[in-house]
Parts: structure tokens; sequence; C-alpha cells
């Protein structure tokens, strides 16, 4: 009886999981995410080589959660259901390791206020444990080919600090456009654009 619940459980996780969204990578996956990441996620909003970059991310365990229930996922089913007329809204996937399974970051696409139109963005993070091994590359590459292939959008934007090389070699290699300097609050950015016709 108990072995029958167990093989339940697991189909269980394995049909919910099969039911999320992703984009296969050559050593990343890009996946919706999940109430189940939130260790993972809060973990990495911890690192102070995140929240530097992003301070916006920084919260405790208990708001995390309530971004990811309330915010980032629902977020997410209105983006998908939008297809290919994506608009506004935003989309945050967790950037999962094939070896291990571990989410080690996140990709995310929405409107930049702070732009001129059209604004849509691309932003991203990535564990201190996981860096200068092409995973960001390839998990921004990967929704760049989806946002062009499947929605309406024409252009992309990305901003980097000025003082980030490491994201701005990202953004480069990803074939963004460098067009000017923006300030946003006391920070200067420097901005790319990238045209789906490129």
């Amino acid at each position: 009886m108990i072995k029958d619940m167990r093989l339940e459980t697991d189909r269980l996780k394995k049909s919910t999981l099969s039911n999320l969204f992703t984009i296969g990578c050559e050593d990343i996956v890009l996946r919706e995410f999940r109430l189940e990441d939130l260790d993972e996620l809060y973990a990495l909003t911890l690192q102070p080589e995140i929240t530097d970059i992003l301070p916006d991310w920084k919260a405790t365990k208990e708001q995390r959660k309530e971004f990811l229930t309330n915010m980032h996922m629902p977020s997410n089913k209105i983006f998908l259901k939008s297809v290919p007329n994506v608009g506004d809204t935003w989309f945050t996937v967790g950037i999962i390791l094939k070896k291990t399974s571990e989410f080690i970051g996140w990709c995310c696409t929405g409107p930049c206020d702070e732009l001129p139109k059209p604004n849509r963005e691309i932003g991203y993070a990535i564990s201190k444990y996981h860096r200068n091994k092409g995973y960001t590359t390839q998990a921004v590459m990967a929704m760049i080919k989806y946002l062009f292939e499947n929605t309406e959008v024409k252009f992309l934007n990305a901003i980097a600090l000025t003082t980030n090389k490491p994201s701005n070699r990202v953004i480069e290699k990803c074939g963004f456009n460098y067009t000017d300097n923006v300030t946003i609050g006391d920070r200067e950015f420097y901005h790319y654009i990238l045209s789906k016709n490129e």
C-alpha cells in the first residue's frame, strides 16, 4: 500500500513537471517557476553578487514566497495564455542545470518603464557558483529565440550596469547592439537593443 502511494506520488510529480513550460538548451533547461523552487530561489537572492546588481530581489523568505505565488507564477500563466500577443505581461523562468536539476538562476522578460517604447527587456541572474560556464548566454539566447519565433515581439532591450563586465559580455554575445547609456535611479547602465530582423 505504501509502495503504491509512493509510486502514485512520483507519477503525480512527473505529470506536474511535464505540464510546466520548458525550453531545452545544451546544458540547462528554462522552466516555468513552481512553488517547490522557493528554497533555491530564496538562497540565490541571499547572494550579494545578485542583489548588489538587482536590489529589488532582496526579500525575506515569506516575501519571496508571496512574490512567487502571487506575482511570478500567475504572471507566467497570463503570459503563456496570451502568446503570441503578450503585450506588457512579464514572464520569468528558472534556469535549471540539466545534469543535477539544480535551480541556478532565472531569466525574465517584460517592459522596462525607464526605457522608451518598445521597451520589452530581457533580464537574468545566475548563482555565483555557476558563472563563466556559458549557462546565462544559453538562457538568454533561448529566451530571445522563443520570443521572436512565438510572439509578436519585434525588438528586445537589455541593460547592464556599466561596471558589470560579465553581464555586458553576455548581452553582446547574444547579438544585442549598444545604443546609449541610461541612468536609472542613481546608477548608470549600458542600453542595448536587438531587432528580430537582425
